[in-house]
């Protein structure tokens, strides 16, 4: 190695970062910035190709995935305004039944609902999780519990349009529809597996009500935030959900009452659940069969420019303004798309600063000097792609940074490595959701509204999706052995 300077300021950067966001409590975004700056004035770039490769670097990442996370987060602000969420956990307990309804619940929050934010997913999800425990048998509510943390945090990670595996395809330029093509179907039997084995050890006596549950419960009824949730009913938001009818604030007016399954509002029911979810799944159909057109080789103007992710999710969106249109009360949409703007605002700057270390990383020759760390083989590249990710999310705690970061590190040597691009960015996202922990927003968001103790939450979030992020790296690595 004839300059390791590089690399000993690429790693004091990622340590900078670190002790910025957890010990002085910077801002992910505002720290990813200042560890890109020290990195390429401390490798001898300048200061102005310091500032230009920082400033190329976010653009161009926004160029390839930032109208995606806009489009993506309004067309899921609009589902939950619809109530899409609530009808088709209602639908999937009557069709699977209580006993298959984890599985079902996990692998649609992983895929289909992905264009939801995570925190708003959680927080709408969680009562109708927490209230249906009690009915699919002994160690319930660990079962959904850890059925919600599978299919956020995985779904993130790996599933299109889940931001992270946004984030990734963008910084290792994969096409939206081949990442959507192999991380859809990854996501869906990481969390199948992963499930199946919480579920045994769970009926093995791994869970104990007693010490891993802090929900208050008074005779037949949980006590949640002064509302009462019976055998009968669940209290969600302020609305009552009962016989399958859902009311809820993010699609109702203060007036609203839920009758025949259906959410009533001033200006008519809400649609029935076929026609909530069409915007979104003639989405993921118009992106998946522009990628299946791109591996057949069929060349197509026509299919390429439907089958384009932008078109696709533009297309989804306003089949949703349409149904919105016509069934929510006057302003809803303005609402929606104005809460959808806030959310998309903070993810649109985290990925992009990640854009930008990425370019400074590359700036500075750091993938001639590690390059030589990859084996020509398969598994070497593939398991220290996952272990780069793994120590950056046990030192930052979230899976969208952590993913981000190792994916800029690794983007000036992706090319050279004998593995296909998108295994190496599905490595990375597998290798994000190791230990998550106490840094994590998630992981507080399920103790307090699944009423679970520490101890209970370390179980089914901690053990959990670590097991899922070795699960998916075995699967990630059983696939590049056929490609």
């Amino acid at each position: 190695m004839d300059n390791p300077a590089p690399l000993v300021h690429t790693a004091i950067a990622i340590a900078a970062v670190v002790v910025l966001i957890l010990k002085a409590k910077v801002n992910p975004a505002l720290a990813l910035v200042l560890g890109a700056v020290y990195l390429g004035l401390a490798s001898g770039l300048g200061a102005e190709r310091t500032l230009k490769t920082v400033n190329k670097g976010f653009g161009d990442l926004m160029a390839e995935v930032g109208l995606l996370i806009v489009l993506g987060v309004l067309l899921g602000t609009l589902l939950s305004a619809l109530g899409a969420i609530e009808k088709l956990v209602t639908l999937l307990l009557r069709t699977l039944g209580p006993k298959r309804l984890p599985y079902s619940f996990a692998i649609t929050m992983g895929t289909v609902l992905q264009s939801i934010f995570a925190d708003v997913l959680l927080v709408m999800t969680a009562p109708l999780a927490r209230s249906l425990g009690t009915r699919i048998g002994p160690g319930g509510l660990a079962r959904m519990a850890a059925a919600m943390a599978l299919g956020v945090e995985v779904g993130i990670a790996l599933s299109v349009p889940g931001i992270g595996a946004l984030a990734l395809a963008g910084l290792l330029d994969i096409p939206l529809g081949i990442m959507l093509l192999y991380g859809f179907p990854l996501a869906a039997v990481t969390i199948l597996l992963t499930l199946l084995l919480f579920s045994a050890l769970v009926k093995r006596g791994f869970w104990n009500p007693d010490r891993d549950e802090s929900a208050v419960v008074e005779g037949d009824a949980v006590v949640r935030g002064g509302a009462v949730v019976d055998s009968g009913a669940v209290a969600h938001d302020g609305a009552v959900v009962e016989g399958g009818a859902v009311a809820h604030r993010g699609a109702a007016d203060d007036g609203a009452v839920a009758q025949d399954g259906a959410v009533v509002h001033g200006d008519g029911a809400a649609p029935p659940l076929g026609l909530s979810l069409t915007p979104l799944l003639l989405a993921l159909v118009l992106i998946a069969t522009g990628a299946f057109a791109q591996v057949a080789g069929w060349d197509s103007p026509v299919v390429g420019f439907l089958g384009d992710p932008v078109v696709g999710l533009l297309t989804g969106l306003i089949l949703a303004c349409l149904v919105a249109r016509r069934c929510l009360p006057a302003g809803a949409i303005g609402d929606a798309f104005g809460q959808g703007f806030r959310t998309s605002g903070q993810i649109l700057v985290l990925t992009g600063v990640g854009g930008s270390l990425a370019a400074v990383v590359e700036a500075v020759g750091l993938g001639d000097l590690i390059k030589d760390s990859f084996s020509a083989g398969t598994w070497a590249p593939l398991a220290l792609v996952w272990l780069i990710a793994a120590v950056l999310h046990m030192a930052i705690g979230s899976v969208t940074t952590s993913a981000i970061t190792a994916a800029g590190i690794l983007a000036p040597v992706a090319p050279s490595l004998d593995v296909q691009p998108v295994l190496i960015a599905l490595a990375a996202g597998a290798g994000s959701l190791f230990a998550i922990h106490a840094t994590s927003n998630t992981f507080w968001l399920l103790q307090t509204l699944l009423g679970q103790t520490t101890r209970g939450t370390l179980k089914t979030v901690t053990l959990t999706v670590s097991g899922a992020s070795v699960i998916a790296l075995g699967l990630i690595q059983t696939a590049s052995l056929v490609m």
